[in-house]
């Protein structure tokens, strides 16, 4: 963003014949921990990037962007989420990479009675036959529990809206990571815990859902330290024991990226917002390396 003498400086006649002398938007601040979305400036950066807390999966009237939010997709060169979601080549390409290693199956991992359990509640429960899904690693298969629990039928994700808000201005879009480096995770946790994990989910559906509506509540409220409560808790499952390969060390790499990838220009990253607060957050992460990182009112 150009500060205001710099805009003194761009003389109207300037502006009038187009001479590349552009004035930034200006947006309201927020309190600290009441917003999703945050200001990048300092370092070598020319202009301000943004930073935005996403949740994967919502609600179509939770998933719609603020006005401010739509300023800044049109101002913005580039929008990068997590993995580059205008690859759809690239994404079924990594479709393999869900499944698990050696051809393992769940029928490996449960006891007969566990696999008829897990399997009766997905035939009963998914669209897709059970024996598509029978080889994907158990965590993969945990999330999908997720939609189960919302109270739209046709659930979407903040993504989708940013995404196709940037496909109106034909902006850039990147991906932090590949969906194939994001499944591998997983192969890092043994299959029999994730498997017994995702047992667990099913046998505790009701106790899973007041954790995910605490989500989902404190996520309408921009409330980044109820969001990064809830994701430590106990209530949270095996994740918590894997936070830093799941989260932080993802957090460290795409902090490490920041330079380069805003260098050309100012960005938009939109990360699943358990990825902003704490002190292994990408907020605090861009601060250690000297960024100004301020809170926008959304």
């Amino acid at each position: 963003m150009k500060s205001m003498r710099n805009l003194v400086h761009c003389s109207f006649l300037a502006a009038v014949l187009a001479l590349g002398c552009k004035a930034q938007p200006t947006f309201e601040k927020a309190e600290p921990n009441r917003t999703l979305l945050w200001q990048i400036t300092g370092g070598q950066l020319k202009q301000p990037s943004y930073v935005f807390g996403t949740m994967h999966i919502l609600c179509p009237d939770d998933a719609k962007l603020s006005k401010t939010m739509q300023a800044i997709v049109a101002d913005v060169k580039t929008v990068y989420f997590e993995i580059d979601m205008d690859d759809m080549v690239g994404m079924f390409g990594a479709m393999n990479s869900m499944k698990m290693l050696n051809d393992t199956k769940l029928t490996d991992l449960l006891s007969l009675d566990e696999y008829e359990k897990v399997s009766q509640y997905f035939s009963s429960h998914s669209k897709l036959p059970f024996s598509t899904v029978e080889n994907y690693k158990p965590m993969l298969l945990s999330s999908m529990l997720i939609e189960q629990m919302m109270p739209c039928k046709a659930a979407n994700g903040m993504e989708i809206s940013i995404l196709n808000e940037a496909n109106r201005y034909k902006k850039d879009i990147q991906g932090l990571e590949t969906l194939a480096f994001q499944s591998g995770l997983f192969d890092s946790i043994p299959y029999e815990e994730q498997a017994q994990e995702l047992l667990k989910s099913i046998d505790s559906l009701p106790q899973q859902k007041q954790v995910f509506d605490k989500m989902f509540a404190a996520y309408r409220l921009q409330d980044l330290t109820a969001l990064d409560g809830l994701m430590n808790s106990a209530d949270a499952g095996l994740e918590t024991q894997y936070l830093d390969l799941l989260l932080y060390s993802r957090n460290r790499n795409w902090v490490a990226k920041f330079d380069g990838i805003a260098s050309d220009g100012p960005i938009l990253i939109a990360v699943g917002a358990g990825h902003l607060p704490g002190s292994n957050g990408v907020l605090a992460l861009l601060r250690a390396k000297g960024y100004t990182v301020e809170p926008i009112k959304n």
